[in-house]
């Protein structure tokens, strides 16, 4: 498995994603959009769009692989965080001091 899918869901005009894939290189990448009416209530007028990742790699994927109880993080990462428990994924890698580095983006 190079890829696995914890979130995909819609609801009326509002649609969220979230996938994590391991790259060729070795580094974890978790990447999440949120479409729709909902991003504009939290972000402001106009804005329907938000994008983000986690990019997690070398030691501090070592030490998420640990925290999963693992080796294989993605199917960790699966059983763990599908659905509804994707949005502790953030508080998770606080707790567990995992170096994800964040990236995110608002609007189209």
């Amino acid at each position: 498995m190079t890829e696995v899918v914890l979130r995909e869901e819609r609801s009326g005009d509002d649609y969220r994603y979230l996938g994590a894939r391991l790259t060729e290189a070795g580094a974890l990448v978790i990447e999440g959009q949120d479409l729709g009416p909902g991003v504009e209530e939290h972000f402001g007028a106009g804005l329907f769009e938000y994008q983000w990742s986690w990019t997690i790699e070398g030691d501090a994927l070592v030490q998420l692989r640990t925290a999963l109880g693992t080796e294989d993080v993605l199917a960790g990462l699966g059983l763990r965080f599908s659905g509804v428990a994707a949005s502790g994924l953030s508080a998770f890698f606080t707790e567990q001091g995992i170096d994800a580095q964040f990236w995110s983006r608002v609007g189209d």
